[in-house]
């Protein structure tokens, strides 16, 4: 099993190559303490600092040297969307206020998939679909690093 103990960059520096991929979900992407097969089948662990989400395109390094990219994988998810800000708003209000890990985007909120908040929102006026698409919600404000 490959060991990995340091994140060395996000994606958006592109002259590091790696050799190595891993699809992570949200879930396994929070965890700081994880196990999980890359994309060729190799086990990997990695133990990295407590309260660091891996985003889409992070680099682990591995103890060997080998270079280890994050991919954020599909996952199942509902979007709700609305023409109207201030729906959109009073939605996010309501999701926030379960501690529910929301992703933002133009006129569209993306959450983890579950039927209850489906027709909550749908109940508020907005139009909710679930879909598989990689999910990357905020860190939160109190949260020094910085996503998408």
């Amino acid at each position: 099993m490959k060991e990995c103990f340091e994140l060395v960059t996000a994606a958006t520096d592109k002259t590091i190559g790696h050799s190595l991929e891993i699809k992570l979900d949200f879930g396994q992407r929070q965890k700081s303490r994880n196990k999980a097969r890359t994309d060729c089948g190799e086990t990997l662990g990695w133990f990295l600092e407590r309260g660091r989400v891996l985003e889409d395109g992070d680099l682990m390094r591995c103890n060997d040297g080998t270079l280890v990219k994050v991919i954020a994988a599909q996952e199942t998810v509902s979007q709700a969307s609305c023409d109207n800000d201030h729906l959109l708003m009073r939605a996010a209000y309501h999701l926030g206020n379960r501690h529910v890990p929301l992703q933002i985007g133009n006129g569209w909120l993306r959450y983890q998939q579950d039927h209850v908040l489906d027709s909550m929102l749908q109940g508020l006026g907005l139009t909710v679909v679930c879909c598989e698409q990689p999910f990357h919600p905020e860190n939160g404000a109190y949260n020094n690093h910085h996503g998408h």
